[in-house]
């Protein structure tokens, strides 16, 4: 079942967090992974839920996305994201 990462992120420091961009694409790729959704325009239509900037990412399923997250080949870009931004990060299944 395809499986969507959801991202709320607040950089904090984005000149650190852009090389962070240019790193993270290819593991996405090479776990199967595409961008859905990246920093767009958001507006809250419920709720007071304001995120700073939002990521969505379409995996094969669940599994898979686990793997990009903790594979060697994000291992560096995730590093880089944590010290230049706060994260929140979940997965949800889709149809």
């Amino acid at each position: 079942m395809t499986a969507y990462v959801i991202v709320d992120i607040d950089v904090h420091d984005p000149v650190g967090y852009d090389e962070y961009k240019k790193l993270a694409p290819a593991a996405v790729a090479l776990f199967g992974g595409k961008y859905i959704a990246r920093g767009g325009h958001t507006e809250t239509l419920e709720g007071d839920w304001s995120p700073s900037r939002l990521v969505i990412l379409q995996f094969e399923n669940v599994e898979q996305a686990k793997k990009w997250l903790n594979s060697d080949e994000y291992s560096q870009a995730r590093k880089m994201r944590h010290s230049t931004a706060k994260s929140n990060m979940v997965v949800i299944e889709g149809t």
